[in-house]
């Protein structure tokens, strides 16, 4: 069993290593789910002569006014033999064997933490003290309870002192040890006031009576020692402290327990009670119930801790992997990431994720909508036809047929396809550089580092755009394509004119009558119809062939190429972590290191049960 409150003791000195003392840490704590012992009292109660006397030995600073203005978490470890000392957690290599040392040790730390005034501070002391005299116990001496700030003192300094003590005693792991004089009446003892307050059924609470041998004559501390004035679940506890003389004249801490002993059981009001009273029984019904506690909590605790380590693990991995400290490190993780972006995107592109179906949508959709809205009617309207054929006859009007007259109708018609087609390039350029913006956002690496973020945006934006020109460059060559050559063969299958010939019965300025002209407009007009259907289908391929296929296989490469030729201070620019985030992954992976030696430990400690 004693290994249970070891392993306790273990676990808080680790918690406080790192800081995690509860304090409403936006971190997991393994602190609140420790079951403690706190010490609660009113200044001038005897709470600092109760632990002396449990200790056995005289070792906390006296004073007038707040004394302990930190909490002090005493570990006691009982040991067969050898000689008494003391061991602080901010000192763990040295050894006190002068418990003065001791005393004098607790006031500067508290002033290194709270400079020299009289504030007080949430960081615990850590204090282990080894003996053959004691049992073993953890114990969280608390600042005394005021009602009034004393000089140097803030106003709140009251409230502060009720709110930390509060902290700790309200939490359902903790046991209140209250402490109060039996010269005051119980209604207006600071420490069961607050205990009532946060464990009204008195669960969790053990009443401790001091100063018992100073009561008025005629009066004594049995109602109140039976659980008659105040009942608590576990029996009241007196203790008769060193007077003020014997601290003076240093009497011997054993001597005192001796005396203690013989007042309880020669003091008639007392004699039926003296088996139970007395800081040596109060030490080891405390040790008892402190084991019983935590073993209760053993189950509890082994869930809380395997559950924290998931958590801590999955933040971890989505803050990602910490930065290397060598160039090639460096360069070998900025590619790893980049490599990651490059699949998501395509992974976009192939379907995998959304947003590639986007743009089948141009091809589907909006290409085909834009050559419909096209007016080739307008183009090709009697009045539009009439001018291009005369103004294509020159000085002298054509003889058999106006071929020159058909090429720049169709060349001044085709050419207005170039407007749809580069809205097409457009459109997917529009199309892969949200992609790019959504990859960048979904890659969680690119998150940490905001210079690396910025530079792969734009370097794959300027890839983009250079696939964007290429592409309006090749989608334009298409319908300069059908610009520059016509098809024969659609011409010679359309229906003669009765005049091809040369009818010389007909002036030749008949073939521009309207007839004719309309005749014309609309051989043009099934032309393009049939030069459009071409198009929609080869302006998707030079899309996709000069930007989406192209995005996908190279969208980074010139990147690369100058990453390569970079140093490491350049390098590690584009590492530019949030030092907010380097602190979290830091405080998570020492916390994660600190659970899963807690797993060890409470895993080990649950099997030897």
């Amino acid at each position: 069993m004693e290994n249970l409150i070891n392993l306790v003791n273990k676990l808080q000195r680790a918690c406080t290593a790192l800081g995690d003392f509860g304090e409403g840490s936006s971190l997991p704590t393994l602190w609140d789910a420790l079951p403690t012992i706190a010490v609660v009292g009113g200044q001038s109660s005897g709470k600092s002569s109760v632990l002396e006397s449990v200790v056995g030995k005289d070792f906390l600073p006296r004073g007038s006014g707040i004394v302990t203005r930190r909490p002090l978490v005493l570990q006691l470890h009982r040991i067969d033999e050898g000689r008494e000392y003391a061991e602080f957690a901010h000192q763990p290599r040295k050894r006190f064997t002068d418990f003065a040392a001791v005393r004098k040790e607790i006031s500067d730390e508290t002033d290194r933490e709270t400079g020299r005034t009289k504030q007080i501070s949430s960081v615990p002391i850590y204090l282990s003290i080894y003996s053959p005299n004691v049992v073993n116990l953890t114990l969280i001496d608390l600042p005394g309870l005021t009602k009034v700030a004393v000089e140097g003192q803030s106003e709140s300094i009251v409230q502060d002192i009720e709110n930390m003590v509060r902290s700790y005693i309200e939490k359902p792991n903790c046991i209140i040890l209250a402490v109060s004089p039996a010269n005051q009446d119980l209604a207006t003892s600071d420490a069961i006031k607050i205990a009532r307050e946060v464990d009204p059924q008195g669960e969790r609470t053990f009443g401790v009576l001091t100063k018992i041998d100073l009561m008025d004559k005629g009066t004594d501390a049995v109602d109140m020692l039976e659980g008659k004035s105040y009942k608590l679940k576990f029996p009241w506890i007196g203790v008769v402290n060193r007077s003020q003389a014997d601290i003076n004249k240093s009497v011997d801490m054993i001597a005192a327990r001796r005396r203690e002993r013989e007042y309880f059981a020669n003091t008639p009001e007392y004699r039926h009670l003296a088996s139970r009273m007395g800081s040596e029984h109060l030490g080891k019904v405390l040790s008892k119930h402190l084991e019983t506690v935590i073993k209760s909590r053993i189950p509890g605790l082994q869930s809380l801790i395997n559950k924290t380590i998931i958590e801590l693990e999955t933040e971890l991995s989505r803050l990602g992997k910490p930065i290397a400290t060598d160039a090639g490190g460096k360069l070998y993780m900025i590619m790893e990431i980049c490599r990651a972006f490059d699949q998501t995107f395509k992974e976009h592109l192939d379907g995998i994720r959304p947003g590639g179906d986007k743009v089948y949508s141009i091809f589907d959709n909006q290409l085909p909508a834009a050559l419909k809205r096209l007016q080739f009617d307008k183009q090709l309207s009697m009045e539009n036809v009439r001018k291009l054929i005369t103004e294509a006859d020159g000085y002298q009007p054509h003889l058999i047929a106006p071929e020159q007259g058909y090429r720049r109708l169709i060349e001044s018609t085709l050419i207005t396809i170039k407007g749809p087609a580069e809205a097409a390039v457009d459109a997917v350029h529009g199309i892969l550089k949200d992609l790019v913006h959504k990859s960048i956002n979904e890659t969680p690496e690119l998150k940490q580092y905001p210079s690396l973020r910025a530079e792969v945006m734009n370097a794959a934006c300027e890839s983009l755009d250079k696939m964007r020109n290429e592409s309006k460059r090749a989608t334009i060559q298409l319908v300069d394509m059908e610009c520059a050559y016509l098809t024969v063969d659609f011409f010679r299958k359309l229906p003669q004119d009765i005049e091809k010939g040369g009818n010389p019965t007909h002036s030749i300025f008949d073939r521009y009558n309207d007839s004719y002209l309309r005749r014309i407009g609309s051989n043009v007009l099934s032309y393009i119809h049939m030069v459009v259907g071409t198009l929609r289908h080869s302006i998707p391929k030079s899309v996709v062939y000069c930007q989406v296929r192209e995005a996908k296989r190279s969208l980074l490469d010139h990147f690369f190429t100058e990453l390569g030729a970079k140093e490491g201070k350049q390098l590690a620019k584009l590492l530019d972590e949030d030092p907010a985030i380097m602190q979290r992954r830091m405080d998570l992976s020492k916390r994660l290191e600190l659970y899963k030696s807690a797993q060890t430990e409470v895993d080990a400690v649950a099997w030897a049960k």
